[in-house]
């Protein structure tokens, strides 16, 4: 009786981690906000790791509504060399962590066992020399020359943006300008005025454009605490979405997030100012600049849904400013790709199709449903826009809803509303 008793304290005492026998736990540290969306969500999934395990224990550090533990979180955030500006950061056994997503919750399974078998440092306890070799530098980091270290846990948010911003980019009130814009300065027959014109035009349009996103996400940063903003966000979107699906049916019947037609002269007679003879470079690219500046700002309540939403997405994940200037520079660069492609066009073929009603409908219906996704996600799954696949998933249904509606509009209920193509 005695070996077999012998043999199992044995393996017990192996089996057990170095550390455990000196009698420390393996701690998983987390460093979060109450009113981060991810944290909440990620916090039962660590505690429940440290409930199947005595070896381990679970420590919750809030760092937005106290300052308590900001010096911890910055000690060890170099130590680990990542960025103590996003949360949340999860810290165990010599490894980092920041965002939650279905990779991050695997690889923080995978090495709290490899630690419970082999036995890791106290992340506490880490020193920059200890992180900078082999197993102790962060999982979760990229460093790219130029754009610096990239968080490839949070990297759905990329993907969440570059979806945000595609849609946006066929915004009806955008394309409808530049494409009157374009036609007017064509008929001048120089291509030289088309490039100076619609390369200005599309600067000053997108640093408007930028400037008033970044407005909106510090508003948002600043009052994301208030659980009440996030209804109202969400509030504002599915007005938005509502009003664009009915334009499908019934254009500017109504309530409509459009150009307001008493705007029109002005603006067509800030156009054709730009086809004036003989004037420099610098005059024209002046002129041009101030009637952008004025079109930006009066374009602002029909394209403004989703800078909006997203912002609110953004600023929910808790991203450190570095970051969301990362992801704003990339929504800007893809929402003006589309307007860039018509650009193109024009430039080589010094010709441009007019932008009709129908087009606008059927864009306001896509970018419609497209938002009433996004603030239904805000509402009841702010953590889906944390995996890629779910969020390709939400923008695929989105957009078969929209083409199966023009489907069965077209061909079943012709009746109700303007049909498309009349």
């Amino acid at each position: 009786m005695k070996k077999p008793l012998f043999s199992c304290l044995l393996l017990g005492v192996l089996a057990f981690p170095a550390w455990s026998a000196a009698g420390e736990s393996l701690v998983i540290y987390m460093f979060s906000s109450d009113r981060c969306p991810h944290c909440r969500a990620q916090e039962p999934f660590l505690e429940g790791l440290a409930d199947a395990n005595p070896a381990v224990e679970f420590q919750r550090l809030e760092v937005r509504a106290t300052r308590e533990y900001h010096d911890l979180f910055r000690a060890m955030a170099e130590a680990h060399g990542i960025d103590a500006g996003s949360v949340p950061a999860v810290f165990v056994g010599g490894q980092a962590w920041v965002g939650d997503s279905p990779g991050v919750r695997s690889a923080i399974s995978a090495h709290l066992q490899t630690c419970l078998a082999q036995g890791c440092p106290d992340s506490q306890a880490l020193t920059p020399e200890q992180a900078a070799h082999g197993p102790m530098a962060p999982a979760s980091t990229l460093s790219l020359p130029l754009v610096g270290e990239i968080n490839l846990a949070v990297q759905p948010l990329a993907v969440a943006t570059v979806l945000v911003a595609f849609i946006d980019g066929f915004n009806p009130c955008s394309l409808w300008v530049l494409t009157i814009l374009l036609a007017l300065v064509i008929h001048s027959g120089s291509r030289r005025r088309v490039v100076i014109v619609g390369v200005t035009f599309l600067l000053v349009t997108a640093s408007i454009y930028g400037v008033f996103i970044a407005g909106v996400f510090s508003v948002l940063q600043f009052l994301a605490y208030l659980q009440w903003v996030y209804w109202l966000v969400a509030a504002f979107a599915l007005v938005f979405a509502v009003v664009n699906i009915k334009d499908y049916f019934w254009f500017k019947r109504g309530l409509s997030f459009t150009i307001d037609d008493k705007h029109k002269p002005g603006m067509f007679k800030r156009m054709r100012g730009l086809l004036k003879e003989g004037r420099s470079v610098p005059a024209l690219m002046g002129a041009t600049v101030l009637m952008a500046a004025g079109i930006a700002l009066i374009e602002l309540p029909c394209t403004a849904g989703f800078p909006v939403i997203w912002s609110s997405l953004i600023a929910g994940s808790e991203v450190t400013w570095t970051y969301f200037v990362w992801l704003l520079a990339l929504y800007l660069l893809v929402y003006l790709s589309i307007e860039l492609v018509v650009f193109g066009v024009a430039v080589v073929s010094l010709r441009m199709d007019r932008f009709e009603e129908r087009h606008g409908r059927i864009l306001k219906l896509v970018g419609g449903l497209v938002m009433l996704v996004l603030a239904l996600l805000l509402l009841f799954a702010p953590d889906v826009m944390q995996d890629i696949g779910a969020t390709v998933i939400a923008f695929g249904i989105a957009v078969g809803l929209a083409l199966l509606i023009i489907i069965v509009h077209r061909k079943l209920l012709p009746g109700i509303g303007i049909r498309i193509g009349d």
